[in-house]
């Protein structure tokens, strides 16, 4: 079998190569590089020593990008595409690092390992495919017979495999090496369990720190401010920001354009009750793309899945009849039921978007251009200004922030994060973007790099963190004597004649939020610590002191614990090796020297293409 996959693998690579190199020969004398320096053996990092080099980074990014719009439906944005592009080097690195792990243990893959994984541990995708299925469940005899077949010799298949094991066997034998000294004891499990099935209720009174606030930020000196920048290193470390000045061209349906989808909805419709299966008519049209490639199959469920107008028809419907279209946020629904039994459906759909069409859409494509042509990449600030002016477009300012999604009226904004901070200069415009909603250009006002942020910049937040200890320091003498009181006078009567109020939890457990109390803090802990009846000193956390009582405590139930001991145990031993091989490889990159020298390189090849 091996000697087969690589007799498969050779024709492969030949193939691989050939595309790449046309590729590249595309890519060099296209233009889109100019005369850059960044070349196939350009270096966007080093880990450790060993290179990352540009071409290897352009291809994983190239996968993963293909693999995203397969999923979406669409072209990526600027933003996703950088968020890809960062999947993707991170990926190489990790590679690298565990190369690195693997020489240093000496782990190794076998021709012969390979073989019988290949027999015997199928990769998750073939487990799942339904052609190797038997009434709905895997069989591993097809699964078997299909790799000794022609198909899966000639068309690249068993290389693939061959590929795929090299890489998650040396990961597999790595996780047992890390993980093998992973236990849990069965006293462990029942305080895990108690964690989440033991309760109490409490009285308490609380002091926030919001009523000394005041107080409490005059007391703080610029020295202790200082101290605490210096003792916190990494706690200042920012993404950039940047301010942009946005126009925009809504792509606005009218009402003929309603009307339209309205007619195309009703025609597919009709299709579909004429004979047309609705899953092929959902593949070829439905806007629905995620649903659409599975031929609008929404899945089996119970109500509150959908927004109301949408089930609300679905659930009139009688099994295989074909709604009339509903019109929702999202366009209009022609919605099938292929089955009911009671409140649980299983639904599929096809989706008509409502969007702008002919005449509406060429008159706002006209405008989108004229922008485009009077603003578009313009160094010069004022280009923009007067393109708004000329087209009577509203400016509007914005707040970006590095890594993140521009948002502009509670939507985000295409692409824009990503051009304004990889290497846009203040007062150039962008080139235009859009979606569905509309076209977009914008200005870069102001931009201020990320990375440790001065003194000076982040002074007024570390004051305000300081606040809040002054703040309970100056609540604390209060809160001591009212425990004091409390312990022996009862926390009702001490605290009425102190002129505050008592409050009352309800029924808890000790990793669920309660209203008032500070979430997983000393005072959570405290109401299952202190005896039923007592009143405790005073607690302090983050943000607020506490004096509470222990009004009850349910204990959690042993004989339901004990039947399900063994599920528990395997999900959290899972749980915990995985953390713990999150944790290594995470030690992995701390301890690593990793040279990242992409900014530089993006730069480079931006100036150069100007």
């Amino acid at each position: 079998m091996l000697q087969q996959m690589r007799s498969a693998a050779k024709y492969i690579w030949i193939i691989i190569v050939i595309a790449f190199v046309g590729g590249f020969l595309l890519y060099e004398t296209s233009g889109l590089v100019g005369q850059a320096p960044v070349t196939t053996t350009t270096a966007v990092a080093k880990v450790n020593g060993t290179e990352i080099l540009y071409v290897n980074w352009l291809n994983a990014g190239q996968s993963l990008a293909q693999q995203q719009e397969q999923r979406l439906g669409r072209g990526l944005t600027l933003d996703e595409r950088q968020q890809v592009d960062e999947q993707a080097y991170q990926q190489l690195v990790d590679d690298i690092l565990l190369r690195q792990e693997y020489e240093k243990r000496g782990i190794r893959v076998t021709d012969a390992e390979i073989v019988e994984a290949a027999q015997y541990s199928p990769p998750p995708q073939f487990q799942s495919a339904p052609e190797l299925q038997t009434d709905g469940r895997f069989d591993p005899a097809k699964y078997r017979r299909f790799l000794q077949s022609p198909a899966a010799r000639t068309n690249g298949l068993l290389a693939q495999l061959e590929g795929f094991y090299r890489t998650e066997i040396p990961r597999q034998k790595l996780f047992q090496q890390v993980t093998a000294d992973v236990y849990i004891s069965d006293a462990r499990l029942w305080s895990v369990w108690q964690d989440t099935h033991d309760s109490a209720q409490v009285s308490y009174l609380a002091w926030r720190a919001s009523e000394k606030r005041l107080e409490g930020e005059k007391a703080v000196s610029d020295a202790e401010i200082a101290a605490y920048y210096a003792a916190h290193p990494k706690a200042f470390d920012r993404p950039g920001t940047a301010v942009v000045s946005l126009v925009t061209i809504p792509r606005t349906p009218l009402a003929s354009d309603s009307a339209a989808a309205l007619t195309k909805a009703r025609a597919l419709r009709d299709e579909i009750v004429k004979g047309a299966k609705f899953d092929d008519v959902a593949k070829r049209e439905s806007a629905d793309t995620v649903s659409g490639r599975d031929g609008g199959a929404l899945g089996r469920g119970g109500k509150g899945r959908f927004v109301k107008a949408f089930e609300d028809a679905a659930y009139k419907l009688a099994v295989n009849e074909v709604s009339q279209p509903v019109l929702t946020d999202f366009g209009y629904h022609i919605i099938k039921v292929t089955e009911k039994k009671g409140d649980t459906l299983d639904l599929r759909h096809l989706l008509v978007r409502i969007q702008q069409v002919d005449s509406s859409a060429a008159a706002t494509d006209k405008q989108a251009d004229r922008l485009a042509s009077l603003a578009s990449a313009a160094e010069e600030p004022a280009k923009f200004d007067s393109a708004a002016k000329e087209l009577k477009l509203l400016v509007s300012q914005i707040p970006v922030r590095e890594g993140e999604s521009a948002r502009w009226l509670n939507r985000p904004i295409p692409s824009v994060s990503s051009w304004a901070f990889t290497g846009a200069k203040i007062g150039e415009s962008s080139d235009l973007f859009d979606d569905e909603q509309a076209y977009y250009l914008v200005r870069l006002d102001s931009l201020t790099p990320g990375g440790k942020q001065p003194l000076e910049r982040v002074k007024d937040e570390i004051r305000s963190r300081l606040a809040v200890d002054k703040a309970l320091d100056l609540l604390l003498p209060e809160a001591a004597k009212i425990a004091k009181s409390a312990s022996t006078g009862g926390l009702e009567s001490v605290v009425a004649a102190a002129g505050r109020g008592v409050e009352k939890t309800g029924m808890f457990v000790r990793t669920g939020y309660t209203s008032g109390l500070t979430a997983m803090s000393e005072a959570i802990g405290a109401a299952f610590t202190l005896p039923v009846g007592a009143v405790s000193a005073p607690i302090r956390t983050r943000d607020a002191i506490y004096v509470l009582r222990v009004d009850k405590r349910v204990a959690a139930d042993r004989a339901a614990w004990e039947t399900q001991k063994s599920q528990q145990r395997s999900t959290l031993l899972q749980g915990l090796r995985e953390a713990k091989m999150r944790g290594f490889l995470s030690g992995l990159r701390e301890t690593a020297k990793i040279d990242d020298r992409r900014k530089a390189v993006l730069a480079s090849q931006r100036r150069t293409a100007l």
